[in-house]
């Protein structure tokens, strides 16, 4: 069959993205490009459902890119995952973008453009210095008197964003403007074809909480212990790392597993229903409900879209 330039394959956590989209790249003579912020880094596999690359059939990039705790971001994703795609296609091949992180996703695909200020700057730490002793609601008073439409999107506590507009604003480019254009979906590769994968939403819950213990008959809390022993525990208890920071203290101070089982599973879902939120949103979307079908039909019913659709994609239910 002919193949679009990019596929993307999105949707919540534990739908079975991964096993969908090896089984499409493989049909598709393509690589996998993985967008989801946690799989970036080295060590994080268990917690992060990596597949494990003894059993990848295909190539795979944007997997393990940095260590734990090293600063990265959506536009360094999206430097890396735009070399990888490009790569794809100059060998004539498909590159299959595959992930739950929707920032990621659309980094890597949409016309974006991100401000230059990274992590490690001496604004940023001087930033972060002055939020660090309670001066957050002073830092938004300051922006809204710089960049009033910029301080109006931005909830006075979110101190992060806080700090990121004033950056954006000393780089020339106010956080208002870059929310205008992410209200704008415009592909950057042509021909790319979204489909998203959903499940009844109780279903997805009883899948998320067979994952999380199945990560943990596969040796997560030792994954953890050996991270923790290497002096990564604080890079561990980030407010993304779901699974980790909940567990951390069960490896370090020995408390009640039973207790931060039950956390990582509702956090789990939290986060399902949040991506769903995000993906919903994106008319792009060919939507197919995976109840009652295994990976191979779902990748299927997939390849069967691509070939029916030609070169691009409408949106919509299936």
């Amino acid at each position: 069959m002919g193949s679009p330039r990019v596929v993307a394959i999105v949707g919540p956590t534990a739908v079975g993205k991964s096993a969908v989209a090896e089984s499409v790249a493989v049909a598709l003579g393509g690589e996998i490009v993985s967008a989801d912020s946690m799989q970036i880094y080295r060590g994080l596999d268990i917690g992060t459902a990596k597949t494990p690359a003894a059993e990848r059939r295909v190539r795979y990039h944007c997997i393990d890119l940095v260590e734990p705790g090293q600063p990265y971001s959506a536009a360094l994703f999206q430097r890396d995952a735009r070399a990888a795609i490009d790569g794809i296609l100059a060998r004539g091949s498909t590159p299959v973008v595959v992930g739950g992180t929707g920032l990621y996703v659309r980094a890597a695909l949409d016309a974006m453009d991100f401000p230059a200020g990274e992590t490690g700057t001496p604004l940023r730490a001087h930033l972060e210095e002055r939020a660090r002793t309670g001066q957050g609601q002073a830092m938004h008073a300051e922006l809204a008197t710089l960049d009033p439409e910029s301080a109006a999107l931005i909830h006075p506590n979110n101190t992060r964003r806080v700090i990121r507009a004033l950056e954006m604003l000393h780089e020339g480019r106010p956080y208002a403007r870059q929310a205008r254009d992410f209200r704008r979906r415009q592909s950057h590769y042509p021909d790319t074809l979204y489909f998203g994968l959903t499940l009844d939403r109780a279903t997805l819950y009883e899948r998320i909480d067979a994952r999380v213990d199945d990560m943990l008959s596969k040796g997560l809390l030792d994954e953890i212990g050996s991270l923790v022993a290497a002096g990564l525990g604080d890079a561990l208890t980030s407010s993304q790392a779901i699974g980790y920071k909940e567990l951390v203290p069960v490896v370090t101070g020995g408390s009640d597993i039973a207790t931060a089982v039950v956390r990582v599973k509702q956090a789990t879902r939290r986060y399902a229903k949040r991506q769903l939120t995000w993906f919903r949103a994106d008319p792009r979307i060919e939507w197919v409900d995976v109840d009652g079908m295994t990976a191979l039909e779902t990748a299927q019913r997939i390849l069967h879209l691509i070939e029916s659709s030609g070169a691009q994609t409408q949106g919509g239910s299936t």
